[in-house]
């Protein structure tokens, strides 16, 4: 069965630059990325990992320049629990769009517990 976790952060970026979309502050492993694109036409999306900042170009790029067709969602799943992308404390995860207003994106994951 699938990990599904909480929504951590949901953007929808009005311009065409990299920009962070989520910060951990504790570890934190991303469960599914759902990318609604709302426009009537195809839209293409780049999702970034830097645990050591927030770069975000074809260094860190876990997807890269995928194309989402018109009025559709793309999902990015981990399949199940320990197979997310972990993110350590003050790591990111970056998102751009290349069509300004066109993607909002979902990130859900499960945070580690404070005790």
């Amino acid at each position: 069965m699938a990990v599904q976790g909480s929504l951590l952060a949901q953007t929808r970026p009005s311009n065409t630059t990299a920009a962070a979309a989520f910060t951990a502050t504790l570890k934190t492993e991303i469960a599914s990325i759902y990318v609604a694109n709302t426009t009537g036409s195809d839209a293409a999306f780049s999702i970034y990992h830097d645990d050591d900042g927030s770069t975000f170009d074809e260094s860190n790029a876990l997807y890269f320049g995928v194309s989402v067709a018109a009025n559709t969602t793309a999902r990015v799943d981990a399949g199940k629990d320990g197979e997310g992308i972990a993110i350590k404390a003050s790591g990111s995860l970056g998102v751009k769009t290349g069509t300004a207003s066109a993607l909002t994106f979902s990130i859900y994951g499960i945070t580690e517990s404070v005790t």
